[in-house]
């Protein structure tokens, strides 16, 4: 029977540099690693360029890097930008680019599901399941704040939550 591997960005930084102690390298390998997956946004093994190949390889060969896909986007004539946002798990949540001549703002799912019942938010239409991990929020920030840039040429300037 296979173990299933862990998620690496369920990893606090100095349980990252513990597992590297524990494996043999240097701790500092941790700080490495958390910076390509929380700065750098790193979607696999490989993007991080600045580590060695056999340290990757052991990084594949016990975790993995779960990341969100925007199953359907939205986009509004005043330029907002609605996702339909599909969690590793495969529960769905919704994010939302709003700009204004001022600013761009990020409305991000921190719950699959809510207990509210808005009726503008689709998340509000399903039965609160469970809270979102850090790392579904960070990309669903990621993945806003790309376009933002995209069809608005400026980053995010507000992040409020749902």
């Amino acid at each position: 029977m296979q173990m299933e591997k862990k998620d690496i960005r369920a990893l606090t930084k100095e349980e990252l540099r513990d597992f590297f102690t524990e494996n043999g390298d240097k701790a500092f390998r941790g700080n490495q690693v958390y910076e390509w997956l929380w700065s750098k946004g790193a979607h696999s093994f490989d993007d991080m360029t600045n580590v060695a190949k056999p340290t990757r390889q052991m990084l594949e060969n016990n975790f993995v890097i779960n990341h969100i896909h925007v199953d359907q986007m939205q986009r509004s004539t005043d330029g907002t930008v609605k996702n339909a946002v599909r969690l590793h798990d495969g529960l769905v949540v919704e994010s939302v680019l709003i700009p204004t001549n001022t600013r761009t703002t990020a409305c991000v799912s921190s719950q699959v599901g809510c207990s509210l019942d808005c009726n503008f938010c689709a998340t509000a239409r399903l039965k609160r399941m469970r809270n979102l991990n850090p790392d579904e929020i960070y990309d669903q920030v990621v993945a806003i704040d790309s376009e933002s840039r995209l069809y608005h040429n400026r980053p995010l300037s507000n992040i409020v939550f749902m």
